[in-house]
């Protein structure tokens, strides 16, 4: 693409602007189309541009009707497209040149689908107040992310032709042959293209200015399944796992993000030496250090505890002379999900000595393992781990910012336990786990199994003042979150609110120059007399199984502060059995008429036909928590609007979710209950 110097041309577009003649509409340009430009090319483009040469063995360079194209430079861009140009500084997966001469820029989807998942340009049109040129930017991730604000703020932007083919069809092609009039203020719907008109270039951007229809882009459905189902994960348990018959079916888990990174972490594990099996969703804050570092260690803490005395005396002298060990945890991630390569070296010595000290505790005369205390000590364990490791610090530099990381960023923990029809459920923090349960008439009931940690829980206060002097009764929960900061009253991590100030100022001091710089960490929190104030000790709820419980929902807070339980559980239920009970549409208030109600009825009718396109339970829940409209049903153009907001707005309107559907076997769990 030519640059200044091109612009300079005696018959360039400046020329163009004082009324120079055109060719008419129809006719092949009289210039040729550089080759696509490499990635990062945008900027040399600008300054230069070879002419076309056939390659030998090929044929011509010609257009779609078969007239050559010639070899002299194409016409320099207008200043508009330049700014365009600017932005996109990268590969783009099509660019050409519009029969009538204008320049077409498209997106460079094709390399970051996180942007957009159909290759086709998305062009932008965004009136400019103080100019009569309307300013035209593709939509490109970084680096143009410098122009963001520019794009946001305009809420009301106009965007011109985004038709998608959707892999089939570049938007850029050479429309067919418009009268001059048409093309003039409205081309045609199916290109996005623009074409040279008779009138000066002055004269034609007024007119497309105001003639433009303002149009909303919406992700289609493929892209918004798409963006819904890159974190989605599933897993069928088998029905004998070498030790019982499994009351677990298989789980449904799922991620969608509103931080960048995202916060949210879920694990899902088998106990191998034990029977029984893991599930835990957990939700972190300040950063995701805390809950990554707690979703790869906590099971190993909770599987360690439930051993009896012999297999951990088998696993400590496997380590001492240097035998393979036995494996305690068969892991189900998806790809996504990572262990720290660097620290696991650091966290296995811990957890040696974690059951090191069991083995001196336990002398071997008790075989009985109580599940509940055994959950009880993993949590506070860690967290206690987690806090020493901070203080001692590693002679790794890497290592030592590291660990204090995990230490000064928080995480909360909702995990279960299935072992036959015995279900334990630890929760720390304001993530919950939710029963579904049919009743005899087909309709589902939602069954708490955790409580929130949080200022919602009237015993979760009384135990915060209990624990600290009167004086600071008033001060210990402020706008219901603790100091007035943290919402959740139990966390791991979050030492700022468990240290002593001198040991904060002691660990911040000595402690790289990364962590002396940021301000949160040197934060005192007011009114901070009497540490610790927060506690990582879980709530331990044990629940029966029985036939008609049919699955459990593990989820953070993401989830519950969009959805009632009751939805969550009923939507879920309707998915796993396939049967949609239509509930009656409330209006919420508002007058409808007749004829609108029975729009609203025709319109659910032909959504019933897609309602189960989701093949994975979490994906489906997440769709319906996104997506969902004033009348219980989703909303597509919600649904895209939700999922098209920019990173720094996402954290404004939702949090990140993550979920886990663990669907029971109702027929191993009657049997349970038939052998009693």
């Amino acid at each position: 693409m030519p640059g200044a110097a091109g612009l300079r041309g005696r018959a360039g577009w400046r020329g163009w602007a004082r009324g120079a003649p055109l060719p008419a509409a129809g006719s092949p340009p009289p210039r040729a189309v550089p080759r696509p430009p490499p990635r990062g090319g945008w900027v040399r483009l600008l300054r230069s541009s070879p002419p076309l040469r056939a390659r030998p063995g090929l044929p011509p360079p010609a257009w779609s009707d078969g007239s050559p194209l010639l070899r002299a430079r194409p016409p320099p861009p207008p200043p508009l497209m330049s700014i365009s140009a600017l932005l996109s500084m990268g590969r783009c997966c099509c660019r050409c040149c519009c029969p009538r001469g204008l320049w077409m820029l498209s997106a460079p989807c094709c390399d970051d689908r996180r942007m957009c998942v159909c290759p086709g340009p998305r062009r932008i049109g965004i009136p400019v107040g103080s100019s009569g040129l309307p300013l035209f930017s593709d939509a490109m991730p970084a680096p143009a992310q410098l122009f963001f604000p520019l794009l946001r703020n305009c809420e009301l932007s106009r965007i011109y032709g985004t038709a998608c083919y959707c892999h089939h069809k570049h938007l850029c092609c050479p429309p067919p042959y418009l009268p001059q009039s048409r093309l003039r203020y409205s081309p045609h719907p199916a290109y996005a293209t623009f074409c040279r008109p008779k009138e000066s270039w002055w004269q034609y951007t007024q007119g497309r200015r105001y003639a433009s229809t303002p149009q909303k882009f919406y992700l289609t459905p493929p892209q918004v399944n798409s963006i819904l189902k890159a974190n989605e994960y599933s897993f069928k348990v088998p029905e004998f796992d070498g030790k019982n018959v499994s009351s677990v079916l298989g789980f449904d888990s799922n991620q969608l993000p509103a931080n960048a990174p995202i916060e949210d972490r879920r694990s899902a594990a088998t106990c191998l030496q034990t029977r029984g099996m893991l599930l835990g969703v957990f939700d972190g804050h300040a950063g995701c250090a805390c809950s990554q570092a707690v979703s790869e260690r906590l099971f190993y803490y909770i599987a360690v505890s439930l051993l009896p005395h012999e297999t951990l005396l088998e696993i400590e002298n496997a380590v001492e002379s240097g035998r393979a060990l036995l494996p305690i945890l068969q892991w189900h991630k998806h790809p996504n999900d990572y262990f720290s390569k660097e620290a696991s070296k650091l966290y296995f010595n811990s957890l040696r000595t974690y059951w090191q000290e069991l083995i001196d505790l336990n002398t071997g005369e008790s075989t009985d393992i109580d599940v509940k205390e055994a959950l009880i000590n993993a949590f506070k364990r860690l967290d206690n781990d987690i806090s020493l490791e901070a203080q001692v610090g590693d002679p790794n530099s890497f290592l030592n910012y590291l660990v204090l990381r995990v230490a000064f960023s928080g995480a909360t923990a909702c995990v279960a336990h299935v072992d036959g029809v015995d279900l334990h459920v630890a929760n720390t923090g304001d993530s919950r786990a939710m029963l579904g349960v049919q009743e005899e008439d087909g309709s589902w009931s939602a069954v708490t199994l955790s409580n929130d940690h949080n200022a919602q829980n009237e015993r979760e206060l009384e135990r915060l003042k209990l624990e600290h002097p009167k004086n600071e009764a008033k001060s210990v929960v402020k706008q219901d979150r603790l100091l007035g900061l943290l919402m959740p009253f139990r966390a791991f991590g979050d030492v700022k609110f468990k240290w002593s100030i001198d040991l904060q100022k002691r660990v911040i001091e000595s402690g790289p120059d990364q962590l002396n710089d940021n301000e949160y960490t040197k934060f005192i929190p007011p009114n901070y007399y009497t540490p610790p104030y927060l506690t990582a000790e879980p709530e331990v709820t044990y629940h029966r199984l029985r036939p008609q419980d049919k699955f459990l929902v593990l989820a953070t807070d993401g989830l519950w502060e969009t959805m009632h339980r009751q939805d969550v559980v009923r939507i879920v239920g309707e998915y796993l059995t396939g049967m949609h009970h239509q509930q009656p549409i409330a209006v919420g208030g508002y007058k409808v008429t007749l004829g609108q109600m029975h729009g609203l009825l025709t319109e659910r009718r032909a959504k019933m036909s897609s309602v189960f396109e989701d093949q994975n339970a979490a994906t489906h829940l997440i769709r319906h928590a996104v997506g969902n409209n004033e009348f219980g049903t989703v909303d597509h153009e919600r649904l895209s609007k939700m999922l098209s907001l920019p990173e720094e707005l996402a954290r404004m309107y939702r949090d990140d979710i993550t979920i886990i559907v663990v669907q029971f076997n109702s027929h191993v769990v009657g049997a349970y209950q038939n052998q009693e």
